[in-house]
């Protein structure tokens, strides 16, 4: 899962945004509303955590960005504001989802995970593949009976290759979904989480090179 956290307090912003990467998600970090649309213009994010009250560009303005591209991404507001018309009118601006400050850390996480699983085809919390279960809200991985300690990364790209049921899925795509901008797009990132991903998950083996193409899951 890709995540923009949109937040104008820093320490706030960093600490949200640690955390999701604890849950193995890339997360792109900016802290206003002019920074937040030229972020939205060149990625695709599945999820945006959007600080309403930001400087210069209104987190309102942002969210009303968002809904007019028509595509799959999910908003959810944070505000101080509490009164019921404050968040009724953040939900008409066509937020998917409303949370006041200050918030409890596991709330958050779980209405981003959530958004997540909207912002894509629909996908159960537990996947399972080649007798291999991926547990998304606990972040546990099982192989038959062994518990299977993955990496924030590692267990990222497990998710993007069982998101595709079988599918290729790209080196490119990979990088894109699993890591942040500030990845070197040349880098042997993806090559080197995948060859410790198949010695992580043993034998038989499931994770397949397609050379020149990508790699996919096989049962």
């Amino acid at each position: 899962m890709r995540v923009l956290v949109i937040e104008d307090e820093v320490m706030l912003a960093e600490a949200v945004a640690e955390g999701l990467r604890e849950a193995s998600m890339a997360v792109d970090l900016c802290f206003d509303g002019a920074d937040a649309l030229e972020r939205l213009a060149v990625n695709r994010y599945d999820v945006v955590v959007l600080d309403r009250d930001l400087p210069g560009v209104h987190g309102d303005d942002v969210c009303r960005a968002v809904v007019a591209e028509g595509g799959e991404t999910r908003v959810i507001m944070l505000t101080a504001a509490r009164e019921v018309p404050e968040r009724v009118h953040g939900l008409a601006l066509g937020a998917d989802d409303y949370l006041t400050k200050p918030f409890a850390w596991a709330e958050l996480l779980a209405r981003v995970q959530a958004l997540g699983r909207r912002a894509r085809a629909a996908v159960p919390p537990v996947m399972r593949v080649a007798g291999i279960e991926l547990n998304i809200p606990l972040h546990q991985v099982t192989r038959g009976d062994r518990h299977i300690s993955l990496s924030r990364k590692e267990f990222a790209v497990l998710e993007v290759l069982m998101r595709a049921e079988g599918g290729v899925v790209s080196a490119e795509s990979l990088l894109e979904q699993a890591w942040d901008e500030n990845i070197d797009p040349f880098t042997n990132a993806v090559r080197v989480t995948i060859m410790t991903l198949r010695r992580k998950l043993g034998d038989p083996p499931v994770v397949r090179t397609i050379p020149g193409i990508g790699y996919r899951l096989q049962a």
